[in-house]
């Protein structure tokens, strides 16, 4: 060995050196860059807290409860004798979480910030405009607009996300498979994703559903079932690319199976366009699956839905925009939100800024 390649072993041995950033830092350093695909993040973050906690957000019983001096918890942990106990005369609505709730003897309750159910009725508040007590109104029924819209989170992002988790499974399989082996494999699942996408996706949807009975857990596998070619593509193109790179050409020169190949070495470095195209189709399936609320092939009621409370409004638009601009304007912030985060980590995965 030479002066110089002591030279240079020596300085990458050096404790002083700093290390090269690895590609998800510098994802993450590019993405930062990008401000509205952080808002957009943010945004995510508080739809998806939202949603998890919906049942402590908005319900007509209380966090916890002071009844003949034994304390209770009815919403986390509610006792067989009070799972049918009628608690208005506790309740105080439109204060905050703090301001709570007295009875007589000394009963106290601490009310979630929003002390409706989704699907409580009260005909005498039917079509409230908003007020301290209904913040967002009411709708043709008397049921609080903002309990039902914090609950609909909860259906739009399980769609979302089990749907395009469906998707991956389907777009990920069928794509290695077709870039890897090639041959006829390629050709019969080419084949099949390209008859699927002559078919329009939504009315293909509508015609689908129309067969089945009403539940959350069809309209899921149906926006799967139909939503995974644009993955499979975006895999087979990456597959059709590195299976002609050295590492996987040495892998399988020294004998590595077919599956540890896919799996392990090739995958991995397939997942970039993929984890893009997972969060663009998250927005699609909440759009999806609000215009079939809307439409009525949604979620069965009473089961709340943003698609079902702008449904509703279409008898009353002329008075109760209340109905219209709440739902409206989360189905557009929803699906910008994620649509910002997808534009921001297709930037920031481009090969191009890490030259």
């Amino acid at each position: 060995m030479n002066v110089t390649d002591a030279s240079q072993t020596d300085s990458r041995q050096s404790p002083g050196a700093i290390p090269p950033p690895s590609y998800r830092t510098m994802v993450w350093h590019h993405f930062r860059k990008n401000r509205l695909a952080v808002a957009g993040l943010w945004a995510t973050v508080a739809l998806v807290a939202v949603a998890l906690l919906a049942p402590l957000l908005a319900n007509d019983r209380p966090l916890v409860a002071r009844l003949d001096g034994r304390w209770s918890l009815p919403l986390l942990a509610p006792a067989a004798a009070e799972a049918n106990r009628d608690w208005h005369d506790l309740r105080r609505p439109g204060g905050f979480p703090w301001q709570t709730g007295f009875g007589r003897g000394g009963d106290f309750a601490l009310w979630p910030p929003v002390p409706f159910s989704p699907t409580e009725y009260d005909l005498l508040q039917s079509l409230s405009p908003p007020t301290r007590i209904h913040w967002f109104g009411t709708d043709d029924r008397g049921r609080d607009v903002l309990s039902r819209m914090i609950h609909g989170a909860r259906i739009s992002l399980s769609v979302g996300f089990v749907a395009v988790g469906l998707a991956l499974m389907i777009g990920i399989c069928s794509g290695a498979l077709a870039g890897y082996f090639g041959g006829w494999v390629d050709q019969v699942i080419s084949r099949v994703i390209e008859i699927i996408l002559t078919i329009p996706t939504f009315f293909l949807i509508i015609a689908i559903i129309a067969f089945l009975p009403p539940s959350i857990y069809n309209i899921m596998a149906v926006i799967g079932l139909t939503g995974w070619t644009g993955v499979a593509r975006f895999v087979r193109a990456e597959f059709l690319k590195l299976k002609q790179v050295d590492f996987v050409m040495a892998s399988r020169a020294l004998g590595a199976s077919h599956g540890r190949i896919i799996f392990l070495h090739m995958l991995p470095n397939a997942m970039a366009p993929v984890l893009v195209s997972a969060v663009f189709g998250i927005a699609g399936a909440i759009l999806t699956e609000s215009s079939l609320s809307f439409l009525g092939f949604g979620v069965p009621p009473p089961t709340p839905s943003w698609g079902d409370i702008l449904s509703q409004s279409r008898d009353y638009i002329e008075f109760a925009w209340w109905l219209t601009s709440f739902p409206g304007l989360a189905i557009f912030l929803s699906i910008t939100a994620y649509n910002l985060v997808g534009e921001g980590l297709r930037d920031a995965m481009d090969p191009k800024l890490f030259q």
